[in-house]
C-alpha cells in the first residue's frame, strides 16, 4: 500500500482503488470538502504527474475521458481550490509523493490499463439525495427529479411561474459554467423539446451564478444528473422493435429471426454494464431487462 497525508489531503493506494481524502485545511475548496472520499478504480485512470515547485509542488491525476460524470458536467473547469483530483505536497515529502507515483504507474503498466477514453461511467457521481442553494435558487434532486425554487434575488420573469420539477427521463443533458471575471455562470438544465437557450437569468430551467463561495457546489448537481444521463460514448442500442413489414412479394418470416435475437442478447450485456457502473439504479435494471426479456 502507498499513501501520502498532507495537510490539503490523504491519498491511499491499495492496488486496486485510489482513495482520496480532502483535508481540513482552510485553503482546502468549499466543493472538495463537500464531495468527501473519492474511490476512484485503476480502471478509471489515465495517469498521475507530481509537479515540484521551491516550497511546495502538486500530485495530478489524469482519468480516461469519459469515466468520472463530475469532470464531464464541468468540462475540466474546475479551479484548483475544488478540484478533487489534485493534492499539494510539501517540499519535504517528495520523496512520498515520487513513491506514490510509481507505484500507481506501475500498477497501470502491470494491469495494462488503456489511457483511452471509456463508454461507461466508471465513478458513481455525488451521494444523493442532494440540495445546494447558490445564486438565484436551489436546487434538489433525489435521483430521478430536479426541483428548482427561486429566491428574492430571482428575476421576476422567471420566478412568476414558481418552482419547477424535472424529470431526468425529460432530459438531454446538463451545462455547468462557473462565474469568471464579469461574465456570470450557469447550471442549466437541458430540457427536451424545450424553446431554445435563453440567458440563464430568464430561463426557468436554469440557475443563474455569480462567483459566491457556494457556487461551486451547483457542479456537484451537474454531476449527479449526469451520472443519470445516458453515457455520451456509449454505443447506441439496438432497436427493440418488432420485425419490418415484408418487403413486396416477400413473404413475411414466421417469428423473430435470430439477428433479433442476438440483438437483444447485447441488449441485455449493454443494461448490465450500465447496472454494474451505477448509471441504472436496481429498479430500473429490473424493469429494463424485464422489458427485453417480454420481447424474447
Amino acid at each position: 500500500m502507498a499513501e501520502i497525508i498532507q495537510k490539503d489531503g490523504t491519498w491511499t493506494f491499495d492496488g486496486e482503488t485510489l482513495r482520496l481524502t480532502p483535508g481540513r485545511d482552510k485553503n482546502v475548496g468549499l466543493l472538495r470538502r463537500t464531495l468527501g472520499e473519492l474511490a476512484v478504480p485503476l480502471q478509471a485512470l489515465a495517469g498521475v504527474s507530481l509537479e515540484q515547485g521551491k516550497k511546495s509542488g502538486r500530485l495530478r491525476l489524469r482519468l480516461r475521458d469519459g469515466a468520472d460524470p463530475l469532470l464531464h458536467a464541468t468540462g475540466g473547469r474546475i479551479t484548483e481550490p475544488h478540484d478533487p483530483y489534485q493534492l499539494v505536497v510539501e517540499s519535504d515529502r517528495y520523496g512520498v509523493a515520487e513513491y506514490f507515483t510509481e507505484e500507481v504507474r506501475t500498477a497501470l503498466l502491470l494491469e495494462q490499463i488503456p489511457s483511452g477514453p471509456v463508454t461507461g461511467y466508471l465513478l458513481p457521481g455525488p451521494p444523493l439525495p442532494l440540495s445546494v442553494s447558490a445564486g438565484d435558487g436551489t436546487v434538489s434532486f433525489d435521483g430521478e427529479r430536479i426541483r428548482l425554487e427561486w429566491n428574492w434575488k430571482t428575476e421576476d420573469a422567471k420566478a412568476a411561474a414558481g418552482p419547477r420539477t424535472l424529470a431526468v427521463a425529460d432530459l438531454e443533458g446538463v451545462e455547468w459554467q462557473p462565474a469568471a471575471g464579469l461574465e456570470n455562470g450557469h447550471l442549466r438544465f437541458l430540457v427536451r423539446h424545450a424553446p431554445a437557450k435563453v440567458p440563464a437569468k430568464y430561463d426557468p430551467n436554469a440557475v443563474e451564478l455569480w462567483g459566491f463561495k457556494k457556487d461551486p457546489l451547483m457542479a456537484l448537481v451537474a454531476a449527479a444528473v449526469q451520472a443519470r444521463l445516458p453515457h455520451p460514448s456509449a454505443p447506441a442500442a439496438p432497436a427493440l422493435e418488432g420485425p419490418r413489414a415484408p418487403e413486396a412479394g416477400r413473404p413475411a418470416p414466421p417469428g423473430r429471426t435470430e439477428d433479433d435475437h442476438d440483438a437483444l442478447l447485447r441488449r441485455l450485456r449493454e443494461l448490465g454494464e450500465l447496472h454494474r457502473s451505477g448509471v441504472l439504479t436496481d429498479e430500473e435494471f429490473t424493469l429494463a431487462k424485464q422489458a427485453v426479456l417480454k420481447r424474447m
